[in-house]
Parts: C-alpha cells; structure tokens; sequence
C-alpha cells in the first residue's frame, strides 16, 4: 500500500523497520525532519532502538561507530557541514569494516553558507572507503536503505544513501514503505562474525597500530570487498524484486532503445530529464537518459556497455571538483578512456540549490548533438 508521505518520514519510518539497536544523531538542515521523526517513533513506543541524541555530528558518528563495533546495527544521518564535521570519523568506520549505515540530504557546503540542495557534501568524502548509492525519488531513498543494510552487513563495509535535500526530503509524494515482515524476509537480523566485534569473551582489536609493512595490504582489502559490492548490490537487488516488485540497478537508463545523445547524472533531476527525453522523442531525436545509482564502487563495466556506443554524452552533475572537473565527469571518461569514440562534455549546474529546468536539459541536448 502507497502512503502520501513526506520523504524524510518514508526514509525514518523504512530505517525503523530495518530494527536497527542504536541510532545517534545531530539535526542540520535539510536532514532534520528524518531524525526527528525517529525521535518521535521512539517516543511513542513504535520503536525499539536506543535513540542518543549527540551533541555533534562528530559525536553522532562515533556513538554509533562504537555500537557496531560492539554488534549493534545502527544508524545515523546528516548534511553538508555535518558531513565535513564527521570525516575524520567517516574514514575509521570503513577502516574498522563496520557496517553502519547513513543517509545524506545532500546540501550544499560553506562558504559563502548555504542550506539548499547540491551533492558536493557527498562527492567530497568519496574515497573514505564508504558504498555510495544515489536516489533518484522518494521510492528509491526508501529502498535503498533495505539494499545498503544488506550490503553493508554481508562485506562488512559502512554505506551512505544520498538524497537530495528539500527536493527529496520535504516533498510529499505516494510512497511505498516496506512493511516490517516483507522487510524481515529480505534482511534477517544481524549477526556479527565471531571476532568482528569488540567481546570480552573474544578479545580482539579494531583499528589497531599498523606498520608499513601491512597497511597497504589492508587498505587494499578494504578496496577489494568495496568493490565486491557491485556484483553483490545486483544479486541482492534481484532478491528485492520478487519480494517488493520494483527494481533497481547500478546504473538506470531511460529513453530510446538505441539513443544517438545521452545524459547521465545522479539524483533528482534525473525526473526532469526524463520528462525532456519524452518531449525530444516525439519530435523524431533519439535521446535518453542514464541515472547513476551506485557511485562507490564505481560500476565500470556497465557504464562501459551501455555508454561506449553512444555518439555524444552529456555528463550533468551538482558539484565540482575545484580546480580541475567534477567527481562524475573524471570517472565517466576514466571508464570510458580508449574504449569507444563517443564526446563525452561536462556540465556542472544546480549548486547552491539553483533549478535545473526543462529549457537547461533542451539546451544541454542541443549542444551535445552540435
């Protein structure tokens, strides 16, 4: 059954129903309706986690990090400046192989302070070792924390779900939220391995002194099982289908069956273009569009075969990497680099909250097709 719901109420209301232990949080604008609905499912006896409201976004992510490391699934959420705030702690978490779990409303960082919606928040900690997946809609933000809940548990690795701030998070739309047996059938409580976790009766060390002789080793164990994650976010996405009928993939396409332009970007926006993509189609162009779910691990492969044929790309981002390109567009040519003959063109838009409107998305198909 679909609920008109507010986005952050959908997301709060799929976390409870994952049946996390400990959930710990600092509000920050755009993210706070989430937490706070959490507090109010707490208050009201629907919940059963341990609900500690930090008294930073630093705290948050080290109160949580402390109770995966002792077995406890939890959770937090953040934005922008809260996000900078917890890096140092982002970067521990995936280290120590926790699998704890996040949402982003991305917004965008300081300075000049602003409270709307970008994804520079996000790109910025893209290396901290973190599965990064990207909603496009309300129904994807609440799926996708059942996926990452799964991922995150079975390789042992933390993940982030971003959403886009205000455009996700406080608009009202009909949702489908999985219901706490449907959701019990895709993830069964979690069940730490022996010398996993910190236990008394199992002594064992997390993030633990390292020489140089086996760091590398490490980090590159971590970069093994990340990428591990694109195989298995398959498998699992498979699983979510028979049970909840709806699909999700690395990366989504829309449009013509063999397109001779295409955009690809994350987030929002991908609504809009898509709605461009069908006006351009009825006037005789072949257009389409590619949603980029999963941004860590960065699925190669499939933007390899789906995109190496096609003539002209437009890659349409919300952030920019200062002083060079932006995070989407290196690693679309990156994966495409002496692999096909398409135009691959960036376009950096929408920071800061500005809207990214049909007559943008018309200008961008123009350019590329010129």
């Amino acid at each position: 059954m679909k609920h008109c719901i507010e986005g952050s109420e959908a997301v709060a209301q799929a976390v409870n129903n994952c049946r996390p232990d400990v959930i710990s949080a600092y509000p920050i604008t755009p993210q706070t309706h989430i937490v706070e609905e959490l507090a109010l499912l707490k208050a009201n006896g629907h919940a059963n986690y341990e609900y500690i409201l930090a008294d930073s976004e630093f705290a948050a992510a080290s109160i949580v990090l402390g109770a995966s490391a002792t077995g406890g699934r939890t959770y937090t959420a953040t934005s922008s400046q809260g996000l900078l705030y917890m890096t140092e702690v982002i970067f521990d978490i995936a280290g120590m192989r926790l699998p704890v779990i996040m949402t982003v409303a991305n917004r965008a960082i300081s300075a000049p302070i602003n409270i709307w919606n970008d994804q520079q928040d996000s790109m910025t900690v893209r290396d901290s070792g973190w599965i990064m997946l990207y909603a496009k809609d309300n129904q994807s933000a609440v799926d996708l924390h059942l996926l990452a809940y799964k991922l995150a548990e079975k390789l042992k690795l933390p993940a982030m779900i971003n959403m886009d701030g205000f455009v996700l998070t406080h608009t009202v739309e009909p949702i489908d939220i999985p219901s706490v047996s449907d959701t019990k059938k895709f993830l069964p409580s979690y069940k730490p391995e022996v010398g996993q976790i910190l236990d008394t009766k199992n002594p064992v060390t997390l993030g633990s002194f390292v020489t140089p002789e086996y760091y590398q080793e490490i980090r590159f164990d971590l970069h093994s099982d990340l990428l591990r994650a694109k195989e298995l976010f398959t498998k699992e996405a498979i699983k979510f289908n028979k049970i909840f009928h709806r699909q999700h993939d690395l990366v989504e396409y829309y449009g013509t069956a063999k397109p001779d332009s295409v955009i690809i970007t994350i987030g929002s926006v991908f609504g809009t273009i898509q709605d461009v993509v069908d006006e351009l189609n009825n006037r005789g162009q072949k257009v389409g569009v590619f949603h980029l779910t999963c941004f860590r691990p960065f699925p190669d492969e499939q933007i390899v075969e789906k995109l190496s044929k096609i003539k002209s790309i437009a890659v349409l981002e919300k952030d920019i990497s200062l002083g060079s390109s932006a995070g989407l567009d290196m690693e679309i040519r990156r994966a495409l680099f002496n692999k096909n003959k398409s135009t691959v063109t960036s376009f950096v838009y929408g920071l800061g909250g500005r809207d990214i409107t049909p007559e943008y998305i018309r200008e961008i198909f123009k350019q590329i097709k010129q």
